[in-house]
């Protein structure tokens, strides 16, 4: 059924109803986008800020996180690692002042098996953020959902009060753990589950409702929402509007520039399909996963294992790019 032209002006966009009911995200580290759509929060990913920092328009950035490295001194990595961290921050100072929540900001994929690598950065990030004036509670920081980095999360909440984004989540067992961990925020993937399903099975297409990515985000959702953890579920990474429509009523959901823009265009009704109340009625069953279960559930979950391994490659890949280019 067409909506008239006239009906179709009075209708909100879709991405202005998706607002009344989710927080909207935006998955950008370009602030025109930001400045267009007006979210309330951003994330940023080494990917982003690579793509970002290689356009004219950020070049003071760069340079001022080059001057920052050399400033600081010691060997030509350490330089390099200086800048790259300065730039990151740099960039979520920017988006800060655009935005009036939080950013998300990524620490080196190349930690994600090492706690203790990934606590130390962490605070340096909060340091830096302290020293452009910008304070923790601001700031959100990005953790790869290893074991080590979902163990990471939890002392950095509980003993340096730093909020935690657990990303690169592909399995319920991540799920489970985070929200054991009391960490902030997680991001499960929806549009990387998919890739791996149309890759790896018969099935190329699928209706939003039985999208693998869709049923992932909505199953951690309802368990979330039923056992009373108070982490909040942010669905990620997006290959249409229609996986977006699907998860309305999740807490947050972060979005690109280029489904923004069309989900402002877009004029249907949207009704929640995600609620507290229908969570709180399924069948889930609590667990308790500690480390080798943790590994064993994980592990027999063949697409997360896939997925977590290729994404904490390809951000570290992005992470030695963007370095390349400050040296």
């Amino acid at each position: 059924m067409s909506v008239s032209p006239v009906k179709r002006q009075k209708m909100e966009s879709a991405l202005d109803q998706l607002k009344h009911h989710t927080t909207v995200v935006a998955d950008t580290g370009d602030f025109n986008a930001i400045d267009e759509y007006k979210p309330l929060d951003a994330t940023t990913n080494p990917s982003l800020i690579l793509a970002a920092a290689q356009m004219p328009a950020y070049q003071k950035l760069v340079d001022d996180a080059v001057a920052y490295g050399k400033k600081l001194g010691g060997s030509e990595e350490e330089q390099i690692k200086n800048a790259s961290d300065k730039l990151f921050v740099l960039f979520g100072a920017e988006i800060l002042k655009r935005i009036p929540g939080r950013v998300s900001t990524e620490v080196d994929a190349r930690l994600s098996f090492d706690k203790e690598g990934m606590i130390q950065r962490a605070r340096r990030l909060i340091d830096l953020y302290k020293e452009v004036g910008v304070g923790k509670d601001r700031i959100l920081i990005k953790l790869s959902s290893t074991w080590e980095g979902i163990q990471a999360g939890r002392v950095l909440e509980a003993e340096y009060g730093i909020h935690c984004n657990m990303t690169l989540l592909f399995s319920f067992a991540q799920a489970v753990a985070c929200a054991e961990a009391g960490v902030t925020l997680i991001s499960p993937f929806v549009g990387r589950i998919l890739d791996w399903y149309v890759a790896n099975g018969d099935k190329k297409t699928y209706e939003p409702s039985e999208d693998p990515g869709v049923k992932s985000v909505t199953k951690i959702y309802n368990y979330y929402k039923k056992f009373g953890y108070k982490t909040i579920v942010m669905g990620a990474s997006f290959r249409n509007t229609g996986q977006i429509k699907a998860l309305t009523g999740c807490d947050y959901l972060t979005i690109s520039p280029k489904l923004l823009a069309e989900l402002s265009k877009e004029h249907v009704k949207l009704t929640p399909t995600l609620s507290v109340k229908e969570a709180q009625a399924c069948n889930l069953e609590k667990i308790h996963l500690d480390e080798k279960a943790f590994r064993w559930h994980h592990n027999e979950d063949q697409m997360a294992v896939e997925k977590l391994s290729d994404g904490i490659r390809r951000f570290a890949a992005d992470a030695v790019k963007l370095e390349r280019m400050l040296k």
